[in-house]
């Protein structure tokens, strides 16, 4: 069975994702070391028990995941739940490996671009060539996350959200009218509601992310911009399903996805 180092797999991960260019709230890259050598992956959005439970089963090296742990803010002591994830990480020998905003963020490979594909959405392109789809995609907001386009074929906000509905597989939170105007859609995926004042700056006419908040609704209602919940799971299965394939192909290994349903 092919296999490649966990060194030089986490080095082509953190060069393609640009990895040292990013100030996140947690590590990214290799979180748990594990074996030395990979030659089976699982991948899945988030490092929760279920998932590597399903790892442990399936004889897996790694697994690669959007959310890993060890965040800003958290409980520093490994206890509760951490220890019981943490001890059946380290009895099996498998490799944690995780990447939050390099992976929201990547032009290609990322959550925003991923989610864009899965809906039909369109990235506007900066300049100088706006045409070209390989060029680098309009952004918007302090952190340039925010990622600014339209959907064709849909000009209202009631029929963005119908796309969402029947793409993603789930209804969508909407605060608008459905009548209300979609020229222009901005997207982050996860749980970027506190970016939506950022979106309204920017010109965007309807803001889609995955979660909610109280204020959110009252600035949807305020602002006139339509607001689209679609789910933080929802929106952030993709981007580590295009990374995992990208590993795939690189390196020949052995990768399976495994979706943990989550209603958030």
């Amino acid at each position: 069975m092919t296999s490649v180092s966990t060194r030089e797999l986490c080095a082509w991960l953190d060069a393609t994702l640009k990895a040292s260019s990013f100030k996140d709230y947690c590590p990214n890259g290799l979180q748990v070391e594990g074996c030395e050598r990979v030659s089976h992956i699982i991948a899945g959005v988030t490092a929760s028990q279920a998932l590597i439970e399903v790892a442990i089963d399936r004889g897996a090296d790694a697994i690669l995941v959007h959310h890993g742990w060890f965040w800003r803010g958290e409980d520093p002591r490994v206890r509760g739940t951490q220890r019981t994830r943490l001890a059946a990480l380290l009895a099996a020998n498998i490799n944690l490996i995780a990447y939050h905003l390099p992976l929201d963020a990547h032009p290609t490979l990322g959550n925003n671009a991923q989610l864009a594909s899965r809906l039909g959405l369109v990235a506007d392109r900066q300049q100088p060539d706006a045409s070209d789809p390989t060029s680098p995609p309009r952004t918007a907001g302090a952190s340039n996350l925010i990622w600014l386009g339209s959907m064709p074929g849909a000009a209202t906000l009631g029929q963005v959200a119908k796309q969402v509905a029947a793409r993603l597989g789930r209804e969508p939170l909407v605060v608008g009218a459905v009548d209300q105007p979609a020229q222009t859609i901005a997207w982050c995926t996860g749980a970027a509601q506190g970016m939506f004042s950022e979106a309204i700056d920017a010109g965007a006419n309807v803001f889609i992310t995955g979660e909610v908040s109280e204020p959110t609704v009252h600035l949807a209602r305020e602002s006139g911009v339509g607001f689209i919940g679609a789910g933080h799971h929802a929106t952030e299965r993709y981007g580590v399903q295009a990374l995992a394939l990208a590993v795939q192909q690189q390196f020949g290994l052995k990768v399976d996805f495994i979706d943990i349903d989550n209603p958030v």
